[in-house]
């Protein structure tokens, strides 16, 4: 879940963008006897890199050391006219390895001859009864936390866990003491967060972004006073990585280089504006202990990211055409495009900015037709006034 090429353009008769559910719902397990026993080299997990939602998954099977026990066929980061696709390009495979498929669509097709539905990233796969199993991230992700744990681990191993760790037999990343409360900040999250960025992105009248856009960020304001209020534990739920730190960093890591001028979710960055969730987002990207295995960073890939525009003359790309004036407070221009992508690691820089672009807060000193005459330091620049809407 999801299908930008899905999406963009779907919004509803009055403007609001939203999300079709998945349709493939089957649940792997750990019983032999179930229709999708856990089996090694018997699954595959079909993902972009480009995808927050398929990110998940990939983020949980490296975190779990599932990576020789589920394949990994990832598609290209972008869209095309129909769809995700097979290209080579930038290591991903060149068609499906199995089928030769050129397009992801064909994939679903096979699985269900009849399906006209919504092709999405991530699939999970079936090699042996030729099927989809699960195309829901949300789903595929809790599969992976415990069904194929006895593939993981010797016996005692298992024992130890089920009977010591400190949420209970859930798994570490989804332990059962808070699980209730982890599902309850999981579904706010996607509500207001998540899928609160599509919403803001995909409206495509100024009532529906509007309505989005600041719901959006009083609930990342939230999400910074959580923080705030539990330090110095360093996570969402205390002291260990749960399953909700791993849902809302495929968010935050795309935050700045993406949603924030792309989909115009820009009152805020997180750079800037959200020290706390800075340093939260920081810390899970360089985290490379055995714990993690280093799973947010080797599965992050700041490279492959959509460009904003990087000259106030460049058009702006964005998958609402409509006119859509985007909410500033003050507003912030791409001036410079950089070629690292290294993060600081967060101990060693306590203030840091993420790299690829590089904004300066600009002020607005007059207006002359339909340019906004603007200084950032000595410099004069002459921006467009559709570009803006200075609140």
């Amino acid at each position: 879940m999801t299908d930008q090429n899905q999406t963009h353009g779907f919004a509803d008769s009055d403007g609001h963008f939203r999300r079709k559910p998945s349709a493939f719902r089957s649940h792997i397990s750990s019983d032999p006897t179930s229709d999708f026993p856990a089996q090694k080299d018997r699954y595959v997990l079909y993902l972009s890199w480009g995808c927050p939602w398929a990110h998940r998954t990939n983020i949980v099977r490296t975190l779990k050391a599932l990576e020789n026990i589920i394949e990994l066929v990832v598609l290209d980061p972008d869209l095309g006219p129909d769809g995700w696709f097979f290209s080579g390009r930038l290591g991903t495979a060149e068609r499906d390895p199995r089928y030769g498929f050129t397009l992801l669509r064909e994939l679903y097709r096979k699985a269900d001859p009849e399906y006209t539905g919504r092709c999405t990233v991530p699939v999970l796969w079936d090699t042996q009864r030729e099927t989809i199993v699960n195309n829901e991230s949300s789903e595929i992700i809790q599969m992976m936390y415990t069904e194929f744990d006895h593939l993981l681990l010797p016996a005692h191993v298992r024992e130890l866990e089920l009977n010591h760790h400190p949420g209970g037999g859930g798994g570490f990343f989804y332990p059962v003491h808070p699980r209730a409360e982890i599902d309850a900040f999981n579904e706010w999250v996607y509500h207001k967060i998540s899928n609160g960025v599509y919403k803001t992105g995909f409206a495509t009248t100024q009532a529906a972004y509007e309505e989005n856009v600041y719901p959006l960020f009083q609930a990342l304001d939230l999400v910074e006073a959580r923080l705030r209020q539990q330090e110095p534990l360093p996570y969402l739920f205390g002291d260990h990585i749960t399953d909700a730190d791993i849902r809302l960093y495929t968010t935050i890591c795309r935050f700045d280089v993406a949603y924030y001028g792309i989909f115009r979710c820009n009152l805020k960055m997180i750079r800037h504006d959200y020290p706390l969730i800075d340093r939260w987002y920081r810390r899970l990207y360089h985290d490379d202990t055995e714990r993690t295995r280093g799973a947010f960073k080797k599965t992050t890939f700041f490279d492959i990211a959509p460009k904003p525009p990087t000259s106030p003359t460049q058009p702006q790309h964005t998958p609402n055409p409509d006119s859509i004036r985007a909410k500033f407070h003050g507003f912030a221009l791409p001036v410079k495009v950089l070629t690292d992508f290294g993060l600081e690691d967060p101990a060693e820089k306590s203030s840091w900015s993420l790299p690829r672009i590089v904004h300066v807060r600009i002020r607005p000193i007059a207006r002359v037709s339909d340019l906004l005459i603007c200084l950032v330091g000595d410099l004069e620049f002459r921006v467009q006034e559709e570009l803006v809407d200075i609140v």
